[in-house]
């Protein structure tokens, strides 16, 4: 009988016990749990919610926090499962409070991971800040409302200066004898205060001598006890597809008195870029004002904002520090007139970026008026200029000769808007275009005005001097080619009368060769005709001979005249 009552206890405790396992289980916690921030910088750390194993569709919580170091700047739903919120979550700085119901739609929420809010912390003093759950609850989407929260985490963060290199945390040997604890190094992670992006992490060591075996293991616990053993030991490990987060390397050393101390080396991934976020223009993005009030602040989950940068127009990239944008809202520097972009973009401390851009117009305001200038004047005359615009603004001039600005002067407008410019010194001459803009006390623009011409001439004198040079320049050059012209015409008679006399001396010479030689000719024609004529008296000439006689005496006559006519022609021809 005692056996089958000590039975029956046995199979009802196990009955309880596997109902028991079938309760499932619920945690809220927070992401990081661990990690350091300056103080004045910002520290983001987000409320996640893991249900693995039933699906859930409502969760709340309190959240407490030290009011003396931290206060809240904002609160982020950004990215959360949550769609409705029961109560929109509130913080309230003075008590260190905040707190959050909402719920999760049909079919609830199954997993881990599952972000809630964002919470966005300015760190205000040194020391260690830590964030604990008040209360909460998750609800099971079982239509019984059924509390299904088995756990609440806690984040704890060192507050203060950080030295830009983190070492890794290390345990001291336990045993005399046994070897010290690993000296760490990452090629992908190399200091442990730096965010990374890298999911693939290598890590390396050096091993001593006597070391027999290596015991290793990366985990999210910041202290704990390597599980995994290599043996001979192994001097470097490579580990692929990380999630986000802080993890934690460790590694511990073995020699022949047995295991050493543990190195937990911590290393930080984050891939993920800045939550999503626009640019507001707080007085609309149509205005006068040059310089146009925006908010743009955004948070990173894990790493934090590093800085922003922005970029107006086709102008270059300037850095903002986030501590600037935490105030909001943010002035951008002065515009000119016209439409123009600008462009955000935000770092987180890993490198990851988003960015967004927005488009505005800055006014003009109205051009200023020119009522009063002469149109002509002298040189050494004074240019005064006058018009209207606004009252107690400053008024730009601007006089150009050409495409050349040549004189650019302020003034200032009186309280009924009018202004005068004189200017004394003395202008050069020619055309001047005159133009203005006015600036208010804000830097507003105008446009420019309307250009008016202005006529510079010379002074009287320089007037008619300029007349006689311009004459000379005209006259001279005349003069000087009506001389140039005689003495090529004289040149030109002295040559040609040199050379008709160097003609006329060698016509004579010609004529009295030509005489000379008729001269001998004749005289042998002659004798040949009388060695004829005594041939004639000793014997009878034939008829032939006669005629060759005759024809002789006749030619040598008629050469005679021919060649006293063409002599006489030439002799007439070099005297005229």
């Amino acid at each position: 009988m005692a056996k089958k009552i000590v039975l029956a206890a046995v199979f009802t405790l196990f009955a309880f016990l596997a109902g028991f396992e079938t309760v499932q289980a619920a945690t809220l916690y927070f992401v990081p749990s661990t990690g350091t921030s300056n103080i004045g910088g910002n520290l983001s750390v987000g409320v996640y919610v893991s249900s693995a194993d039933q699906a859930m569709n409502a969760a709340s919580g309190v959240v407490s926090f030290p009011q003396d170091k931290l206060e809240v700047i904002s609160i982020s739903k950004t990215g959360s499962i949550i769609t409705l919120w029961v109560q929109e979550p509130a913080f309230f700085n003075q008590s260190g409070i905040l707190n959050f119901e909402g719920i999760v739609p049909n079919p609830g929420f199954t997993g881990s991971g599952g972000k809630i809010i964002t919470l966005n912390f300015r760190v205000k003093a040194a020391g260690t800040a830590a964030l604990t759950f008040s209360s909460g609850s998750v609800l099971a989407n079982d239509g019984l409302g059924t509390n299904i929260l088995t756990g609440l985490g806690s984040a704890s963060f060192g507050l203060g200066d950080i030295p830009s290199s983190a070492p890794e945390v290390t345990a001291p040997s336990a045993i005399a004898g046994t070897p010290a604890a690993p000296q760490i190094r990452s090629s992908t992670h190399p200091d442990s205060s730096n965010w990374y992006q890298a999911t693939k992490a290598a890590f390396n060591w050096d091993v001593p001598e006597d070391v027999t075996a290596v015991r290793l293991l990366v985990g999210k616990l910041p202290q704990a006890i390597p599980t995994v053993t290599y043996s001979p030991p192994i001097t470097s490990k490579e580990i692929d597809d990380f999630e986000d987060g802080i993890w934690y390397f460790h590694a511990q050393f073995k020699n022949e008195n047995g295991w050493g101390g543990i190195a937990h080396f911590r290393f930080q991934i984050d891939t993920e870029p800045p939550d999503p976020f626009s640019i507001e223009f707080v007085h609309g993005k149509e205005i006068f004002d040059p310089s146009p009030i925006i908010n743009f602040n955004t948070t990173d989950a894990l790493s934090g904002i590093r800085y922003y940068r922005i970029k107006i127009g086709s102008g270059d990239f300037f850095e903002v520090d986030p501590n600037l944008i935490l105030s909001n809202p943010y002035a951008l520097p002065p515009q000119d007139p016209g439409k123009n972009t600008v462009v955000v973009q935000v770092y987180d401390k890993a490198g990851n970026t988003s960015a967004a851009a927005e488009e505005f117009e800055i006014l003009a305001l109205e051009s200023p008026k020119i009522t009063r200038y002469e149109e002509n004047i002298t040189e050494g005359d004074l240019l005064e200029i006058g018009g209207k615009t606004y009252p107690d603004s400053d008024v730009d001039l601007f006089l150009f000769r050409g495409n050349e600005k040549a004189l650019e002067q302020r003034v200032k407008s009186n309280s009924s808007g009018d202004f005068t410019f004189i200017w004394s010194k003395k202008l050069e001459s020619g055309v001047y275009n005159v133009q203005a803009q006015v600036i208010d006390n804000r830097g507003a623009k105008s446009l420019l005005s309307e250009k008016i011409t202005i006529v510079v001439a010379k002074s009287a004198i320089f007037r008619v001097g300029s007349w006689a040079i311009d004459f000379l320049a005209v006259v001279v050059p005349l003069v000087a080619l009506v001389f140039i012209l005689l003495f090529f015409i004289w040149y030109s008679w002295h040559k040609f009368a040199a050379f008709r006399k160097k003609v006329k001396s060698e016509v004579r010479e010609a004529e009295q060769t030509l005489h000379k030689a008729f001269d001998l000719l004749k005289e042998d024609i002659r004798e040949q005709v009388k060695m004829l004529e005594k041939t004639k008296t000793k014997r009878q000439l034939t008829e032939e001979e006669e005629k060759i006689v005759k024809r002789l005496k006749k030619d040598l006559d008629d050469a005679e005249k021919l060649v006293k006519k063409e002599i006489e022609d030439i002799e007439k021809v070099v005297k005229r």
